[in-house]
């Protein structure tokens, strides 16, 4: 057993690896989630040396052979082959989608690319935005506080997925242009930048309330008595001690900002051609439920087990990184409900 002066010695950071690690659920989903990250990375590899074909190669009209016996991609009638394992040597793998035969195991992975793409790009733009926003709100105060606070409340109370359907449409069928930025209808840019802005408050909001417990501590007081400015002190004081929050909220954001793509995707306000999503996968899918339901159903367990292992992640990460959290959520929770059952309205939270 490690001495307590061993213990000691160590920083918080080894602390909350040591305990995050003896959280085998977790420790076992981000093995999951490092799979499905190589998993998407292997799709140049497995396009050029197995498949033999790209995302958005279709193969229409073609026939391949399978035990020594020719099959048509696509039959007279419009319907996909189905999943050959290996017996065309590693081609259509999972076999090919809707009426234009692109092989849905290329697609399976370069459509993963595109998702964690979409999905962490989104959130380290949202993070970022609600940390800037966080402190300024937060620490200044005053005018400030109240523009920033009020806005992130209106975009709270706003119903975002409509909202972001509708100008997702907008911009896909006419792009953006703001003076130097111009994007295509087809740029990735257009689903970041949404999806982005729209979930901005649900960091930002728990980020402001932070900085305003840690402005009050001493250490902020002798900062400024050392004639520390507002930006030293919020950019060089507060801001790492607000490390372990964001980190636990850009784990959590992935998962969210991939949900939100998805959902867009699926409806044709996300991703555009000739990008594909797992969320457009399950659009083309869609159509062919009763012939070839694995169309819809990998992408979407894709989706389900990358969401699942981010969120376990994330969990896991909360309570290594404070441990005391969860406890201090029971306790308050308790606390609710004993007030509730006795009819005293509201208790005193510790």
């Amino acid at each position: 057993m490690p001495t307590q002066e061993a213990s000691a010695e160590r920083g918080p950071w080894a602390l909350a690896l040591r305990r995050f690690l003896r959280n085998r659920l977790a420790v076992a989903f981000l093995g999951v989630f490092v799979l499905i990250v190589l998993f998407v990375l292997a799709a140049p590899l497995w396009a050029e040396h197995v498949a033999e074909t790209g995302p958005n190669q279709t193969h229409t009209v073609e026939q391949i052979t399978v035990d020594g016996e020719k099959r048509d991609v696509v039959s007279v009638e419009g319907k996909p082959i189905g999943p050959q394992w290996f017996g065309a040597g590693g081609k259509f793998f999972l076999g090919a989608d809707s009426r234009l035969g692109r092989d849905e195991m290329v697609r399976l992975m370069y459509g993963g690319r595109v998702s964690l793409l979409v999905g962490i790009s989104a959130a380290l733009l949202s993070v970022a935005l609600a940390v800037i926003l966080g402190l300024l709100s937060g620490y200044l105060g005053g005018r400030t506080d109240a523009v920033i606070a009020r806005t992130l409340d209106a975009i709270w109370s706003l119903p975002v997925f409509l909202i972001g359907l509708a100008v997702g449409i907008a911009l896909a069928v006419g792009g953006l242009e703001l003076g130097p930025l111009k994007l295509s209808g087809g740029s990735l840019l257009i689903p970041i930048l949404i999806i982005s802005i729209f979930t901005v408050p649900y960091t930002a909001r728990p980020i402001r309330g932070q900085v305003l417990a840690l402005s009050r501590k001493e250490f902020v007081e002798a900062a400024v008595a050392q004639g520390a400015g507002p930006l030293r002190v919020m950019f060089g004081e507060i801001l790492p001690n607000l490390a372990s929050t964001i980190i636990v909220f850009f784990t959590l954001m992935i998962a969210n900002s991939m949900i939100f793509e998805a959902g867009l995707s699926f409806l044709g306000a996300g991703v555009q051609s000739p990008n594909s999503s797992w969320g457009t996968m399950i659009s083309v899918g869609e159509e062919l439920l009763n012939i070839q339901p694995l169309l819809a159903i990998l992408p979407g367990a894709m989706i389900m087990l990358t969401v699942l292992s981010l969120n376990i992640i994330g969990d896991a990460l909360r309570d290594a990184l404070d441990p005391r959290g969860k406890a201090r959520m029971d306790a308050a929770l308790q606390l609710e409900a004993q007030a509730g059952a006795t009819g005293d309205g509201a208790a005193v939270l510790p």
